[in-house]
């Protein structure tokens, strides 16, 4: 029976092949595409109105840089890989090298990020497996003392 496993299903043996059989994401356990989707335009909101992030994002339309986050967030989290099928290695130290962002900037993401993550409402391990990243992110973005 190579290739097969057996899974009891409530009292029943069924045969499953390999590679059929998933764990599920932390995207799909947060509630897939929605949630980021709610997550990064909640924060984008906030960033629209931040003196010290919106000269970051040269467009006059914060959309295609929305876009761009929610991408790496699903794909980052275990949703579809577009992001990458689109632009490529996400490269994120690289594509921030042109802003100055020092620590001044991290609080400010974070601040708009929190409000974001909170109004998720996720269960508790879920938002600090997400908080825990996104600070992280946050930190190595650094590239100015100050």
């Amino acid at each position: 029976m190579y290739g097969l496993a057996r899974v009891c299903d409530h009292g029943r043996v069924n045969e499953i092949r390999r590679g059929e059989l998933q764990e599920e994401t932390f995207f799909d356990l947060v509630g897939g595409e929605a949630t980021f989707r709610r997550l990064v335009h909640t924060f984008y909101q906030g960033v629209a109105g931040d003196p010290m992030l919106r000269p970051m994002y040269p467009e006059e339309d914060l959309g295609p840089a929305e876009e761009r986050l929610t991408l790496f967030l699903m794909q980052y989290w275990g949703g579809p890989r577009t992001y990458s099928e689109e632009r490529g290695h996400p490269r994120l130290r690289m594509r921030h090298v042109p802003f100055k962002v020092d620590r001044a900037a991290h609080d400010a993401w974070l601040h708009h990020m929190r409000t974001a993550v909170d109004e998720l409402a996720l269960a508790p391990e879920a938002e600090r497996q997400l908080w825990d990243y996104l600070t992280y992110a946050a930190a190595s973005m650094i590239n100015t003392p100050g």
